[in-house]
């Protein structure tokens, strides 16, 4: 029904596309190049972009569709810091070049972080990310009160963590370093994930989103929220960011993905990923 709609709009020419279509894609906000919502994602970053593919680039796609447009994806490696991230793809350009994008997506949505990039506008929370501990619950116990009573098992098991996150600064420092010889470091999520399937750790810390899609075929652990008094970041909303005068666009991104969110295509792009999609 979808692909006979969308023949019929292409054979029917522009007016009629026009016609058809929702409102805020019949008068399409300004972008770069008319007619195309240059999006900018994370790369190497599953389950939300990788190589063309994720839960951001599914979301872009039908984002940009609602608006009446392709989606053009440019997948991008992170900076220093994401207001790095935000100078080099949202609204100035890479000094190597590369032109910035209309919109970037994964960007937390926080009143403080958005008042030191004023330059861009920080908006459309449509995930709230956690984090939390996936485990083998025949070595490691349930995670719960404080991080001495649910991270007690560490100082026996092995947990994984990515090198170079949040995950890694907590579980070196926590309990004042007494876990650092059980903390083992790899390159991303996905092979912690399959230390874990192998036993060669017990556990991984990570985003709940990234522990749900690397484990998805692997049902026998479990995954516990994070709510400790020791955990500084326990959640945060992912939205997205455009130049801060592209309020037409941000305007039509917000109605399009409330129209996304309304009819459940939201979750079910989540849920093609293995991942729990949650409301911020």
């Amino acid at each position: 029904m979808k692909n006979e709609r969308r023949a019929f709009l292409i054979a029917a020419g522009a007016m009629l596309a026009g016609a058809l279509l929702p409102a805020h894609a019949a008068a399409q906000p300004e972008v770069q190049q008319a007619g195309t919502l240059r999006v900018a994602v994370y790369s190497d970053y599953a389950p939300f972009s990788a190589r063309g593919k994720g839960i951001e680039v599914a979301l872009a796609q039908s984002l940009a569709e609602r608006l009446g447009m392709r989606a053009e994806i440019v997948e991008f490696p992170p900076d220093e810091n994401m207001s790095d991230d935000l100078r080099n793809m949202v609204w100035k350009g890479h000094y190597l070049g590369r032109r910035p994008a209309d919109v970037m997506l994964h960007v937390p949505v926080d009143a403080q972080f958005a008042a030191q990039n004023d330059k861009v506008t920080i908006f459309g929370p449509y995930h709230l990310e956690t984090m939390a501990l996936a485990r083998n619950p025949a070595r490691v116990p349930a995670a719960t009160g404080s991080a001495a009573v649910a991270f007690e098992a560490f100082t026996r098991e092995k947990v994984g963590v990515e090198v170079d996150t949040h995950a890694s600064d907590f579980m070196l420092n926590v309990l004042n370093g007494r876990l650092r010889g059980n903390v083992v470091h790899f390159r991303s999520i996905a092979e912690a994930a399959a230390a874990m399937v192998k036993g060669e750790v017990s556990a991984v810390m990570a985003p709940r989103s990234q522990l749900e899609a690397a484990l998805k075929e692997n049902r026998q652990f479990e995954i516990d929220a994070l709510n400790m008094p020791e955990m500084r970041v326990k959640g945060w909303p992912l939205g997205m960011a455009v130049k801060a005068d592209s309020k037409e666009l941000a305007a039509a991104l917000s109605e399009a993905l409330a129209e996304l969110q309304r009819s459940g295509e939201l979750g079910r792009i989540f849920s093609a990923y293995g991942v729990t999609h949650k409301v911020p």
